[in-house]
């Protein structure tokens, strides 16, 4: 029996105590005192990520003053996950996850201090922030999967996908709160400001994860790492939905989650713009962002509903289409705020229905290979749409990735029982 059906901690709600209403409904896994911990720790550590991640990208661009190393940046950032999440899935079934997040955020903290040292003390160069870009990327490999894992124990099951929303809420809170801070310290005081700010972030999660109560649960048998990832991938494959799904998120994030990468190159190119009217596109993605969780939180009970999915997916393609062609910052920011609400709600959605699909004793693994999807994904689309941007400019690229998913909805929407997705929870 799964963890999270199964806990009898003193943090978990008396259903009678509770009032209902739209606020409580929405928000209801703040019940949860584990949950909310851990929440609040991962919302401190993340609005650092985020001024470090303002700070980053401006500097690599008015560095080089080219696309592609905005593109290679990230892509750099992002494929040790695509190359080595497996392993950390595997590594997540297998031992304490607790203290496999803790030491992933030990490094990433590392990583972020040694930026603001080399930029404070006029060393820093474009192979120092893509050298670190790739050690952050290693860390997350192995911490992503760990704390995917430990969010559904925190939780019963028919809470996960409120507590996913939540989530996500926080994630993108981050992305309003940190870049507005980022932006401000940036232009005020340097960047190393910003990457010392997120050093210290880290010691905030660091002290939620030794604080908070983890239920132990069934874990991987003691198989060989390899067999362990046989294993993984043959309950990926035989599990009905769960591969259609991955697939969706991989392609999702080839053409809908770049597009944040290139804002630098969007604000200074079409919108004649600088750092203020980036940190200001940051932000409103991110307030668009927490809207799509929101209207998740208050809708879905389970994330089971896929027209709402799918029908967000279709959303998301217009509205970056929209937004590519803007040459006004007004419409610009209204467009930006759209295509961010829908791409959240459809990745929200999307881990629900994985999630739900998954035992505690695979999860590690299972969460592993959507990480690759949902990570690796970006990387590719950021490589490729930053070589193409070089020889075709930024709007008509993010054009016609918003054309690409549109076509990617529909074509969901008309084979919905070919690709095996269906409504029903899994047992």
């Amino acid at each position: 029996m799964e963890t999270e059906t199964t806990s009898t901690s003193s943090s978990e709600p008396n259903p009678s105590s509770v009032a209902s209403g739209f606020f409580t409904e929405t928000f209801r896994a703040f019940r949860y005192r584990n949950f909310a911990v851990l929440w609040g720790g991962a919302c401190a550590s993340s609005v650092g990520t985020w001024m470090q991640k303002v700070a980053q990208s401006w500097l690599v661009y008015q560095l080089s003053n080219d696309a592609f190393l905005l593109g290679l940046d990230a892509f750099l950032g992002e494929i040790p996950i695509f190359l080595f999440t497996l392993l950390g899935g595997v590594v997540a079934d297998r031992s304490d996850r607790r203290k496999v997040l803790i030491s992933s955020q030990v490094v990433q903290m590392s990583s972020a201090a040694t930026l603001a040292i080399l930029y404070a003390t006029g060393m820093l160069q474009i192979w120092h922030i893509l050298s670190l870009s790739v050690v952050n990327g290693l860390a997350q490999a192995f911490g992503g999967p760990a704390y995917q894992a430990i969010v559904p124990a925190l939780v019963r099951k028919e809470d996960l996908s409120n507590a996913i929303a939540l989530n996500s809420i926080q994630f993108n809170l981050a992305r309003v709160i940190g870049p507005l801070i980022g932006g401000f310290m940036l232009v005020n005081f340097g960047a190393a400001w910003c990457f010392g700010l997120n050093a210290t972030s880290f010691l905030v999660v660091i002290g939620a994860l030794l604080v908070v109560s983890i239920p132990a649960g069934k874990v991987a048998p003691n198989l060989s790492i390899m067999d362990s990832v046989r294993n993984g991938l043959g309950f990926i494959r035989t599990r009905e939905g769960l591969m259609p799904l991955i697939v969706l998120s991989f392609s999702m994030t080839v053409f809908g989650m770049s597009f944040i990468v290139f804002l630098p190159a969007f604000a200074k190119e079409v919108l004649l713009g600088g750092e203020k009217e980036f940190t200001f596109l940051m932000a409103t993605s991110g307030c668009g962002s927490i809207l799509g969780a929101l209207m998740v939180a208050a809708l879905a009970r389970t994330g089971r509903d896929l027209r709402m999915m799918l029908g967000g997916l279709v959303v998301l393609g217009i509205a970056l289409s929209l937004f590519a062609i803007s040459s006004m910052f007004a419409w610009a920011a209204i467009f930006i705020f759209i295509a961010s609400a829908a791409l959240m709600a459809v990745f929200t959605l999307v881990t629900s229905l994985v999630q739900l699909r998954t035992p505690n004793e695979m999860r590690g693994r299972v969460m592993s290979v959507y990480n690759i999807a949902f990570r690796g994904g970006m990387p590719i689309g950021s490589l490729l749409m930053g070589e193409a941007i070089g020889h075709a400019g930024v709007s008509p690229v993010l054009a016609v990735a918003g054309l690409a998913l549109v076509a990617l909805g529909i074509t969901y929407i008309s084979m919905r029982r070919m690709f095996h997705l269906g409504d029903a929870e899994a047992a």
